[in-house]
């Protein structure tokens, strides 16, 4: 609804001003608004009249024609024109600032712009009063309690004086240069600003005082319509009888002092509880005039001045009894009041000090920012934050002060409860209008100490600015002035800039330390050249690892305060590849040996060795770690802190790499395993295909008939084909002595002897490991056989290598093969071959046919030579007369124990050989 009405006003200021839809302050009949202006986005507050507050209520006309209401409706109108007016003509920093003067709207109402505002008077008292008459209710059964509950929600007593100051100044103004009596001073005639400033307000009322000498544009007051109460009319637009002098309604008089015992009202009401004036009319002139005929209810010291609560001492002692007094000739004045003992105390006279500040020179002026620094504990937050904080911040301009106010400005921003609001709002814009944007050219700027000292007084406050706001500000705002801070030639600035990231990290982002923290840091210390600033660099460093600034604010040559350190937080360090990659080549590159620099340099590698992969460790970092340990400045205690941290990451490289093999190992053994099981079967399956394919051609040659003789009739020696090649092979690959020659398939026994028979050229030509004589495992336990060298082996024997082979027992197929008998043998012999013999794997059975082998005869060792040289021999013996059946009954047919008896100095050299197989 009001919205529709703001758009009917169609006035300059509603299309100049952006207004809010509801009202923040109602005071009389005034609704204020809070507003900003469109081009310059100020804050203002826009006062609205609507014309049908003045409406009559029912029952309220009395008879009186509604000409008369109307004219007297306007009558009012023009009054609070009139009062918009008088503002608009004023100019005192105690009286309301008019930014737009009065307009008339649409609807027959007013309008104006004037200074933002936050409550008028009269509302806060009563906003007190409903806070603590509902307190009081919860504690109707103890008096001390109700009080102290009371006493909680009582004004501040700082905040009065600092009010009541402000409001005598400004009637020391109305009555010495404007000649105004104000003439309805009351709570709603005063506004607080938002910088908690009273204004006076209200002057609907005021006109020059009788008998004045100053000429006054405004026409005397006429009394009789003053005083005349018209029921038709709401109160607010009439004469506020409970606030008013006994000169205006008894006497007819109208002085200065008139608005002096208003005051004196009230100060009462501002302690009374309820907080009003203890004269109550009720809007009547009659009722007045019955209350101050009577001393019970006339206001005096002696009733405590009908107050409810106890008055400050001061108060009742020297300003209430030369306020409220029946003759105007013994209230104080203005002026008068200001000077009062009720004043005396440092705090209110800081505040006043504060108001004139502008007009002292600049001696004045730092010495009392020096001593402000002492007695801002003492002042209560509300004060601190409306009041001292806005104008210190005003002066911030003034670049010999800047360092003294900023000091200031961050102890206030410590002490009040809603910095988070504040810091944002008002403190930071001021900062940035000092540092950032008054930049001139470097071509004209010179170094300008003042400003370096007031950036100083930033640096060192890091901590308390990101305690009051936000990452986001503090990365968009605050790191602005770090980085100013790192660029800076003046290395006191760099070192303040770089002794604030521990209280950066916890407020920051990973990538903005990585991205906008970390560059700066690195190229200050790769560009520096101060050893100082170096060391704080690498401090900087360690704590970008994780490490925490032990003594990083143990000395401040600015301030003499030692700060609590705070530890950096880990949760926003320097990632393994910046570390890696970016970190530590700028520490190989450092060229100094200084101690500090050095003991600087092992506290991040400390923090990197936690950070960093062991590869990178041992190839990058502990060459380093070499270098500067062997520096020769170090003392003893200084390299063996180097050599405890090599040792240790030493130790952890070592322990890494330990698990790294042992993890490849058991993942290899397993792999090699089932590689080497799946080989052996796929041999075995392929030696097992090949046998069979052979038996198959041996058996068709058979059963056809084909190439089974020669073509003279006599059968084909295939073992005398396969020896002479075999012979050929091992002639060819060891002309040296003879000697056995043993084959081995993949991890096959060696306790087998092959048989003669089924063996065909195909079959061994395929196998290609036949002639191996190293066996896959367990060669170590058999000693060497090394023939006489004198020997020369011609391997003729159909047993060319007394090794099993797996195509030739498989052989189904018989084969006779008869040699010229040997001479006499030993029976160790053919128990020794039989032992072997029973030694091979179980074959199946043969279905088809037995196996008949030939008798075979050893030539008797020549009368001398070694054992060995006999053994040797041994290889080109006949084999005959040796046979059997492998149906599992073996018979050994035509070999007769006295053929195998070699002589007695033969038989060592023959067990050794049995004990071989």
């Amino acid at each position: 609804m009001f919205s529709s009405a703001l758009k009917s006003f169609g006035s300059n200021i509603s299309a100049n001003y952006q207004i809010s839809s509801h009202p923040s302050v109602c005071s009389g009949p005034w609704k204020v608004h809070d507003a900003k202006k469109k081009s310059t986005d100020t804050a203002a507050s826009v006062f609205i009249f609507e014309r049908k507050f003045l409406e009559p209520r029912s029952g309220g006309l009395g008879g009186r024609s509604g000409s008369s209401a109307k004219k007297l409706q306007d009558e009012v109108v023009e009054r609070l024109k009139r009062e918009a007016g008088n503002l608009a003509r004023l100019r005192h920093p105690s009286i309301l600032q008019v930014l737009e003067p009065v307009e008339d709207t649409r609807g027959g109402g007013l309008m104006f712009v004037t200074e933002p505002i936050t409550a008028s008077l009269a509302g806060l008292l009563q906003g007190k009063d409903q806070q603590e008459g509902s307190r009081a209710s919860r504690h109707t059964t103890e008096d001390s309690s109700r009080r102290r509950a009371e006493n909680d929600f009582e004004i501040d007593e700082l905040e009065i004086q600092k009010g009541l100051l402000q409001i005598a100044k400004g009637l020391e103004f109305l009555h010495e240069s404007a000649g105004l009596v104000h003439g309805n001073l009351n709570p709603e005639a005063i506004y607080i600003n938002a910088k908690s400033d009273w204004k006076i307000s209200g002057l609907g009322f005021a006109g020059p005082a009788a008998g004045s000498e100053t000429r006054s544009t405004l026409p005397p007051l006429a009394l009789s319509e003053v005083f005349y109460q018209d029921p038709r009319l709401p109160q607010a637009v009439q004469l506020n009888l409970n606030y008013t002098s006994p000169d205006f309604v008894m006497d007819s008089n109208v002085t200065p002092s008139a608005d002096l015992f208003s005051l004196g009202l009230i100060i009462i009401a501002l302690y009374n509880y309820p907080h009003a004036s203890p004269l109550q009319a009720h809007s009547n002139v009659n009722t007045y005039k019955k209350l101050l005929s009577s001393p019970a209810t006339t206001p005096s010291q002696g009733n405590s001045y009908l107050s409810s609560r106890p008055l400050p001492k001061d108060v009742i002692s020297h300003v209430l009894p030369r306020l409220i007094t029946r003759r105007p000739a013994q209230r104080m004045s203005a002026r008068e009041f200001q000077q009062s003992q009720y004043f005396d105390n440092v705090l209110v006279s800081t505040i006043r000090f504060l108001e004139s500040l502008p007009a002292k020179n600049p001696s004045e002026k730092s010495q009392f920012m020096r001593g402000l620094q002492r007695v801002i504990p003492e002042f209560p937050a509300s004060v601190l934050e409306r009041k001292i904080l806005g104008v210190l911040l005003e002066e911030t301009k003034d670049r010999e002060l800047l360092s003294l106010i900023l000091q200031n400005v961050f102890l206030i921003l410590q002490k009040i409860p809603n910095g988070r609001r504040v810091f944002p709002e008002r403190i930071i814009p001021c900062l940035k209008e000092a540092f950032i944007h008054d930049q001139r050219t470097p071509a004209a700027q010179e170094r300008d100490s003042k400003k370096d000292a007031g950036l100083m007084v930033v640096l060192d406050n890091v901590g308390v600015m990101a305690d009051n706001c936000s990452g986001n500000e503090f990365r968009d705002d605050i790191l602005p002035f770090i980085r100013l801070g790192l660029d800076s030639p003046v290395h006191s600035l760099v070192d303040a800039a770089l002794k604030s990231l521990p209280s950066i990290l916890p407020v920051l982002d990973f990538i903005t330390v990585k991205n906008e923290v970390f560059p700066p840091i690195a190229s200050t210390f790769s560009k520096t050249s101060s050893l100082a600033i170096k060391v704080r660099s690498l401090e900087a460093f360690a704590v970008l690892c994780g490490g925490t600034a032990e003594k990083a604010d143990l000395e401040d040559d600015l301030t003499g305060i030692v700060k609590e350190n705070k530890p950096a937080s880990k949760s926003s360090i320097l990632d393994k590849y910046t570390v890696q990659e970016k970190l530590v080549p700028s520490l190989k590159a450092i060229k100094t040996k200084e101690p500090a620099v050095m003991m600087a340099a092992l506290k991040v590698f400390t923090q990197v060795g936690a950070l960093a992969d062991t590869d990178f460790l041992a190839l990058e970092v502990l060459p380093i770690l070499w270098s500067f340990s062997l520096g020769p400045l170090l003392n003893i205690q200084q390299f063996g802190e180097f050599m405890s941290l090599i040792k240790s990451l030493s130790a952890k490289i070592e322990r890494e790499q330990i698990r790294k093999l042992q993890e490849l190992s058991s993942t290899g053994s397993s792999s090699g395993f089932r590689h080497g099981a799946e080989n052996n079967m796929k041999n075995m399956n392929k030696s097992a295909q090949l046998d069979s394919d052979g038996a198959r051609d041996n058996f068709e040659r058979l059963v056809l008939g084909r190439d089974t003789a020669t073509s003279n009739g006599q059968e084909t020696d295939q073992w005398a084909t396969l020896d002479s090649s075999t012979a050929a092979t091992q002639k060819s690959t060891q002309p040296s002595s003879p000697s056995f020659t043993w084959t081995s398939q993949t991890n096959a026994p060696v306790n087998r002897i092959s048989s003669p028979e089924r063996r065909d050229v195909s079959s061994v030509q395929a196998n290609s490991n036949f002639r191996s004589i190293t066996p896959d495992y367990h060669m170590g336990s058999f000693p060497s056989l090394e023939p006489a060298s004198a020997q020369k082996s011609s391997l003729t024997s159909p047993f060319p290598a007394l090794q099993p082979s797996t195509s030739i027992w498989n052989s189904s197929k018989p084969i006779g093969h008869q040699v010229p008998s040997p001479g006499p043998a030993s029976n160790q012999s053919l128990s020794s071959l039989a032992s072997m013999q029973s030694m091979q794997p179980s074959i199946p059975p043969m279905t088809t046919q037995s196996s008949n082998y030939s008798a075979f005869s050893i030539p008797p060792p020549p009368s001398s030579g070694s054992t060995s040289s006999w053994t040797g021999n041994l290889a080109n013996t006949n084999m005959a007369s040796l046979g059997g059946s492998f149906g599992g009954k073996p018979a050994m047919n035509t070999i007769q124990p006295s053929q195998f008896q070699p002589p007695a100095s033969q038989k060592t050299g023959l067990d050794k050989y049995e004990s071989l197989l």
